[in-house]
């Protein structure tokens, strides 16, 4: 793992080729300054951060139970808000799926008000924003964490239960350029969420909790 960034941890991770589940601890400098989080795999983490590794193994050591879970434990979570001064957003599970050819399944409208709310707050994690419309849901496209693409999608209470979810993820891989992935968290609680996009062939590759400035 020596010498690689979470830009090609994530490349890697996206092929299925993952760190070894050896219950080691891999620190990786932020890949921009707006970015710092932990991304767990199978008895694997990663902790992108610019703060010293020696001061994250030293907190990691200390978090009492199993030290395969420290890593997202509240122990650690908090010390690592208190340390940097963030706040650490939810624990989601982290998918990838790769792109397909031709057009989306659904008629998308694009959506140009940068000032639409979903724009406004997905400006706050991603660069190179889409956003699209169809009646019922939305779907976001941008670049995120260590310059992924990533999905994100919105149903309404209405247009629930009738497949709009897996058809909006859907979309999102026929929207990607050539050879790229899309990656897309989902609320482990929000069942629905997952097994729309998983249905939309998306693969579970490991769970993740990013830390920003304010209110995540």
């Amino acid at each position: 793992m020596g010498g690689r960034g979470l830009r090609e941890i994530l490349a890697d991770a996206a092929k299925g080729a993952f760190p070894p589940p050896d219950g080691g601890v891999t620190v990786v400098p932020q890949p921009s300054p707006r970015e710092a989080g932990v991304l767990s795999f199978s008895a694997h983490a990663v902790v992108f951060t610019d703060e010293d590794p020696a001061w994250v193994r030293g907190v990691l050591a200390a978090v009492p139970g199993d030290p395969l879970a420290a890593p997202l434990c509240p122990p650690f979570l908090t010390a690592f808000t208190e340390r940097t001064g963030r706040v650490a957003g939810s624990i989601d599970l982290l998918t990838v799926a790769g792109r397909l050819p031709g057009v989306p399944p659904l008629p998308l409208e694009p959506v140009t008000d940068r000032e639409h709310p979903r724009v406004v707050r997905a400006l706050r994690y991603r660069e190179d924003v889409r956003v699209f419309t169809v009646d019922g849901g939305v779907l976001v496209l941008g670049r995120g964490v260590a310059g992924r693409w990533e999905g994100a999608i919105e149903v309404g209470p209405r247009a629930r239960g009738r497949g709009l979810g897996r058809a909006l993820a859907l979309s999102a891989r026929h929207l990607l350029p050539e050879g790229e992935w899309i990656w897309a968290q989902q609320a482990p609680g929000n069942a629905a969420s997952v097994r729309a996009f998983q249905t939309a062939g998306y693969r579970p590759v490991g769970a993740e909790t990013l830390l920003v400035a304010g209110r995540p």
